[in-house]
């Protein structure tokens, strides 16, 4: 059971990098975006992946969660809350492409400025949670 449970924080923590590298990739992807089109199919592909490591996370958390016998410590309210607001911004993110009209002038710039802080907001979280329980 130990080597299960340490095994499920190993596999957490690397969830939690995998994360870190699809906000920073967005992010990367973002930057770059000059055509609403192509920046739009690229996302349809790339969302899903992050949806899978948002998944990964979740999931490991709630067996580790579950070898501990459910115990709802500071620690494991804290994730929870961060799984949920992490959702919360990537969909209003996905929203915020979904509506973008390509024939505007300046509809990416507007999405870029509002989509990089969604995104540094995310990264600011998983960085102060990660730090928080390496402490």
């Amino acid at each position: 059971m130990n080597e299960m449970y340490n095994m499920g924080i190993v596999t957490h923590y690397y969830g939690v990098l995998g994360i870190l590298s699809v906000i920073l990739l967005n992010l990367f992807m973002l930057n770059r975006a000059s055509n609403i089109s192509k920046y739009k199919r690229q996302m349809r592909i790339f969302t899903p992946i992050g949806s899978i490591a948002i998944g990964v996370i979740i999931f490991t958390g709630v067996v580790m969660m579950a070898a501990k016998h459910l115990e709802f410590t500071l620690e494991n309210i804290a994730m929870i809350l961060f799984a949920i607001t992490i959702i919360v911004l990537e969909a209003k993110r996905a929203k915020g492409l979904k509506w973008l009209n390509p024939a505007s002038d300046g509809a990416l710039e507007g999405f870029k400025r509002k989509a990089t802080i969604i995104l540094a907001v995310e990264t600011l979280l998983t960085m102060s949670i990660s730090v928080w329980m390496w402490m």
